[in-house]
């Protein structure tokens, strides 16, 4: 049975979780949401000593490296949900024409919601060429270094530098996903929107996708959340949904600034209109 909660309506909050109900189902999943933690700085550990090496040895030009390294995280990134899925802690749902859509990407801004910590694994292993600007702190882990290094935007490059650093990668076919929170949802709600999607999209006269990550509650893979939790009622469903593609040609002519504003304005409007139709689904 599942209840359906309209927006605007909160039965349960952050400090009140839902209760569990069945603590063989918690406890098994909490445990094995910590085995695929693991598994996953094991596989990561073991890119970074193999992978990369192995790109930078076979591909001497930057670009052709990087879009290895994309399509080889892609890769191993799709297996780890299937992975997840074996272990039925998270079920990627998506229908076959959709997913043809994301294979068949190219110089797109891939803009949406950053409700988990699993979402940009989900875009990225849809998409074959996915880029994306990494923060100094993955930049800076040691086993994420090689990986993020080599194949990806660093976040400390100066504003221009990073500017140009997108164009670039756009222009060469590749996608770049974006959340413009900057970082997860709080349990509370979203963060405000950051204009730096927007600006990339002028800079590089490129089309913005809006696509919204829905599914159902994602407690334990939220800001702030512990290691040892889970959904107290089901395993982890995403359900990511693209919306119409967004041109800034209609803003080219306007100031930079005000452009990029409005532009954004438009972006997060989508995903908003895609979070009030879809219900948020407990299941009881």
């Amino acid at each position: 049975m599942t209840k359906v909660i309209h927006p605007g309506e909160s039965e349960y909050s952050y400090e009140n979780p839902p209760p569990v109900k069945n603590w063989l189902f918690y406890i098994s999943h909490c445990i094995g949401k910590i085995f695929a933690f693991a598994v996953f700085g094991l596989g990561s550990l073991i890119l970074s000593v193999t992978g990369v090496p192995l790109c930078i040895l076979i591909y001497r030009d930057r670009v052709k490296r990087r879009k290895a390294g994309h399509r080889l995280v892609s890769v191993i990134w799709y297996w780890f949900i299937k992975f997840l899925k074996i272990l039925n802690l998270a079920n990627l749902i998506i229908s076959k024409e959709d997913r043809a859509k994301f294979r068949s990407l190219k110089s797109k801004i891939i803009v949406a919601n950053h409700p988990s910590l699993l979402d940009v694994m989900m875009l990225v292993s849809m998409i074959p060429d996915a880029d994306c600007v990494v923060n100094a702190y993955l930049m800076g882990a040691n086993i994420l270094h090689g990986i993020a290094g080599n194949f990806y935007i660093p976040a400390s490059l100066s504003h221009e530098e990073l500017v140009s650093e997108c164009v670039k990668s756009l222009k060469s076919g590749s996608c770049l996903i974006i959340f413009p929170e900057g970082t997860r949802s709080l349990p509370s709600g979203q963060n405000p929107y950051k204009k730096g999607a927007a600006r990339i999209a002028l800079a590089a006269s490129c089309e913005i996708l809006p696509v919204y990550m829905g599914g159902n509650d994602k407690r334990g893979f939220r800001k702030h959340d512990r290691l040892f939790k889970y959904n107290t009622r089901a395993v982890y469903r995403y359900k990511p949904v693209i919306k119409a593609e967004i041109s800034p040609e209609p803003y080219k002519d306007l100031p930079e600034p005000i452009a990029a504003r409005r532009l954004m304005k438009e972006v997060k409007s989508a995903l908003a209109d895609e979070a009030n139709i879809n219900n948020i689904e407990i299941d009881l």
